[in-house]
């Protein structure tokens, strides 16, 4: 009969029947970790730790150790867990009590810190790792206490300088790292505050303090649809969320009135779509972009109603908020052209040419800009008090009116300055009837062109007597108003020589 194969187990490990054995073993894992930890091989060294705890699961020194590992790799919750566990073990152990408060004091709970630090205080009063530590735990407590305030009164540069430095000392606080978020947010640093957002949700897809602030930065960014998915998600989370709910609520809030007030303009409604423009700025003031289009949205509307110093401060209130908002300086620009507000347009038709170097904008710029060098020569069309578009028998009606009412002899019993003020004027309004009774010249003045070149004035040897006699088909001879009783006021007669 044959012999039969058994297969026999090889042992890779001695069995170890007793309990001396066991430590020898737990023993010479924890020396392996050591050495592995010198060597800054952390997470091998984590594993031989393991193994020793596995071996000798009473063993305070083998947490400690492996608390001191998680330490290094920055995983601090699974290494307080540890460190609490060997102070379970051994309420003795010291540098159990040390790691447990720099666990704490990491994850951002000064006052457990302390309580840990004292108890290392009680044990060895001299212990100066203990005595640093325990006063960058009161120096933590002091910057919370100082954000807390710095948030109550909007002071969020504050917060986020305060934060800053409480994360040195508390590196993996995701509360001190949620707050500077929302504060960098607040203050329209959106991809920083994405940035640490972002980071905390890799580490942890479930927190709903992180959904928050990715939501609360879209929101400000004007992207309301993403940003209520993420209050939603947020909600879903932690349901009692109450910064994610009153967030969502007014997301949906502006959308809604933002709408509304967009289809009343495209009704025509004016009314109805300022009224609406100026309750939706009424819901969030924080919402710096979606405000500044709101802003600009309602001077559109002002404009339309006419209400152009109205539509200019909404303009400024939104390139205050958004001072990279082209529509706002356009619109804006419009406004001070329609109240002949040229030099303001020309300034902000500038700004819009330097950002956007268009062939409209550059139009507009050179209308501006004409418009300008326009207003600043005399006015002739008032001078003479018609209408841009007079005809040529109004202009001479409105010449025949003014020249006989600024006429020197019909001042000539007024005072010095009186007669001076009269003359100019008189002057004026032969220039202008010298210049918009001539179809060239006025072409030429009405296209902005100087009119030096072309017989223009310049103050020189003008006589507007000639003109005024020209005019009246005089040849010589004396002016004068008949200023008797029956004549009745502003008759005149001439008498020729």
């Amino acid at each position: 009969m044959a012999a039969v194969d058994i297969d026999v187990p090889v042992e890779t490990e001695p069995k170890i029947h007793n309990q001396q054995d066991l430590e020898r073993q737990a023993e010479g894992f924890k020396e392996q970790g050591n050495a592995l930890y010198s060597k800054k091989d952390y997470s091998e060294a984590f594993n031989y730790y393991t193994k020793a705890i596995d071996t000798c699961p009473k063993n305070a020194s083998y947490y400690g150790n492996r608390a001191a590992t998680l330490m290094m790799l920055c995983r601090f919750r699974e290494a307080l867990e540890d460190s609490q566990q060997a102070v379970r073990l051994d309420d003795c152990f010291m540098k159990g009590h040390l790691r447990e408060g720099k666990c704490h004091l990491s994850l951002g709970n000064a006052m457990a810190a302390s309580r840990c630090f004292e108890k290392v205080l009680e044990m060895e009063p001299c212990n100066k790792e203990a005595q640093q530590e325990n006063k960058n735990a009161a120096t933590l407590l002091e910057y919370e206490r100082m954000a807390d305030f710095g948030f109550e009164k909007r002071d969020f540069r504050k917060v986020v300088y305060c934060m800053d430095r409480a994360l040195a000392l508390a590196s993996a606080c995701h509360r001190f790292k949620i707050l500077k978020a929302e504060c960098l947010a607040l203050l329209g640093r959106y991809p920083e505050a994405q940035s640490v957002a972002s980071d905390i949700l890799r580490m942890d897809s479930t927190n709903a303090d992180a959904l928050y602030v990715r939501g609360l930065c879209l929101y400000y960014e004007d992207c309301i649809d993403k940003a209520v998915q993420f209050f939603v998600q947020a909600l879903r989370m932690a349901p009692d969320h109450e910064k994610a709910r009153l967030a969502c609520r007014n997301a949906k809030a502006l959308k809604a009135k933002k709408e509304e007030g967009n289809q009343a303009f495209k009704n025509n409604n004016y009314e109805a779509a300022y009224q609406l423009y100026s309750e939706a700025l009424m819901i969030d003031p924080n919402n710096i972009k979606t405000n500044a289009k709101l802003y600009c949205n309602r001077a559109t509307a002002g404009a339309k109603l006419k209400k152009l110093n109205q539509a200019i401060e909404d303009c400024t209130s939104a390139i205050k908020l958004d001072d990279t908002y082209i529509k706002a300086y356009l619109r804006r620009a419009q406004c001070y052209m329609d109240t002949e507000q040229y030099e303001e347009a020309v300034r902000d038709y500038e700004k819009v040419y330097q950002t956007e170097k268009t062939s409209d904008h550059k139009h507009l710029l050179k209308t501006a800009q004409l418009q300008l060098k326009k207003s600043k020569r005399k006015d002739y069309y008032k001078v003479l008090g018609v209408g841009k578009n007079a005809t040529e028998d109004e202009i001479k009606k409105a010449y025949r009116k003014r020249a006989l009412m600024h006429h020197p002899d019909r001042h000539s019993a007024a005072t010095l300055e009186v007669q001076k003020e009269e003359e100019k004027k008189f002057k004026e309004v032969g220039e202008a009837f010298t210049v918009l009774s001539d179809p060239k010249k006025k072409i030429r003045y009405d296209n902005g062109h100087d009119l030096d070149d072309d017989g223009g004035f310049d103050g020189g040897d003008f006589d507007a007597n000639n003109i005024f006699r020209a005019f009246f088909g005089g040849h010589g001879g004396g002016f004068s108003f008949d200023s008797s009783p029956d004549s009745g006021p502003g008759n005149f007669f001439f008498q020729f020589g």
